[in-house]
């Protein structure tokens, strides 16, 4: 038996409190989507940004967008312990945890070079 066609069936808008979640969760969707950047930066992420800005061109240092993730905790983890020399990312390191280390460096990861 052959299944019939025709139209689709029709969208059934809810009024109410369901619409209006539904409204503002698309909404959130649509207003969170920028091109290039995945997510919301990590708390702290932002203290990178100065140095190794997300923009191509405006850098002073190297970018850290599409780096590996492992490279990036390391490099953080070995400047916090004063392992790897530096003239500011050992005081900025020092400021952050092990998970913070980690959720910077996986949000730096997921970016578009």
């Amino acid at each position: 038996m052959a299944a019939a066609c025709g139209p689709p069936p029709p969208i059934v808008v809810q009024s109410g409190m369901n619409a209006t979640r539904l409204s503002v969760a698309a909404a959130i969707v649509l207003l969170s989507v920028r091109a290039g950047v995945s997510a919301e930066a990590p708390p702290g992420a932002s203290s990178c940004t100065g140095c190794h800005a997300a923009s191509a061109g405006i850098e002073a240092m190297a970018s850290l967008a599409g780096r590996p993730q492992e490279k990036i905790a390391e490099a953080m983890i070995a400047f916090r312990s004063g392992q790897r020399p530096a003239t500011i990312m050992n005081r900025l390191a020092k400021g952050f945890t092990d998970a913070e280390i980690q959720a910077i460096a996986a949000w730096y990861a997921a970016q578009k070079p």
